[in-house]
């Protein structure tokens, strides 16, 4: 027969009882034991206001999570033998016999000097769920703005030099004499000779050229963003009477 700590059936007691294909039976009502002092068997309430509770083997039960698994049909189990819900008498022989010819169970004998066994494993109980709020933070995309590429056109003046040039007149006078005369007429009269003078000017000319390619790309940045949000958990405490007969915390 499967065997748990006290513990272990203290936790027990209220869970939700279902059958192999997860459909729910009922609840657990007390736990009981049979000839072998062992808490073997389970009564599971199978109505909200039923007066009495189905017995069940806890041998090929199972405790999945919160509840537990009995490889047994709801109609298996509302009829299966049953006793009286808040019952606090020792299962007798005759009850034990009819649990394991039900369920075509093998009894185990009881071991030698073992003391009667008692209604269930342990004295009535009452309990709280203690419940506590759990955050889960997930993320969500959405648009935060949009990034544009924008040219526009400015004016700016540019400063440079340019060497340029440009014809000058220099006089050089020279005397003439016996030994450079030449061909010169020794005319009186009015004359003009010209020289055409040229000079460089700067001409600005201006083109068009690309120097400068600009792209945009979008990149995906993790950063660790801080969130503190309050969340409600439960305590439980308990009082006891000392012996004064003044409560107590516990």
């Amino acid at each position: 027969m499967m065997r748990m700590t006290q513990n272990q059936l203290s936790m027990l007691q209220g869970r939700p009882v279902e059958d192999g294909s997860g459909k729910k039976i009922g609840t657990v009502g007390q736990i009981w034991m049979d000839r072998t002092g062992e808490p073997n068997w389970v009564s599971v309430k199978t109505g909200l206001f039923g007066k009495r509770e189905s017995m069940v083997p806890l041998e090929p039960a199972r405790m999945q999570q919160d509840h537990l698994v009995v490889p047994y049909d709801k109609d298996m189990i509302k009829n299966a033998p049953h006793v009286e819900a808040g019952a606090n008498e020792p299962l007798s022989d005759p009850e034990i016999d009819d649990l394991y010819t039900y369920y075509n169970l093998e009894q185990t004998p009881p071991a030698k000097g073992a003391s009667a066994p008692a209604r269930h494993a342990q004295g009535r109980q009452e309990q709280l769920t203690r419940s506590e709020e759990r955050l889960h933070v997930g993320k969500s995309r959405e648009p935060a703005g949009a990034a544009r590429l924008r040219k526009y056109v400015v004016t700016e003046n540019v400063h440079t030099t340019v060497p340029v040039t440009h014809d000058e007149v220099r006089l050089d006078h020279e005397s003439i004499t016996a030994d450079n005369v030449g061909n010169e007429r020794p005319d009186i009269g009015d004359a003009t000779r010209e020289i055409d003078l040229y000079a460089e000017q700067p001409v600005v000319g201006k083109e068009r050229v690309p120097v400068e390619r600009v792209r945009m790309t979008e990149d995906d940045v993790t950063e660790d963003r801080s969130i503190d949000e309050p969340v409600r958990r439960e305590k439980i405490e308990a009082d006891f009477p000392d012996r004064g007969g003044q409560p107590r915390n516990g």
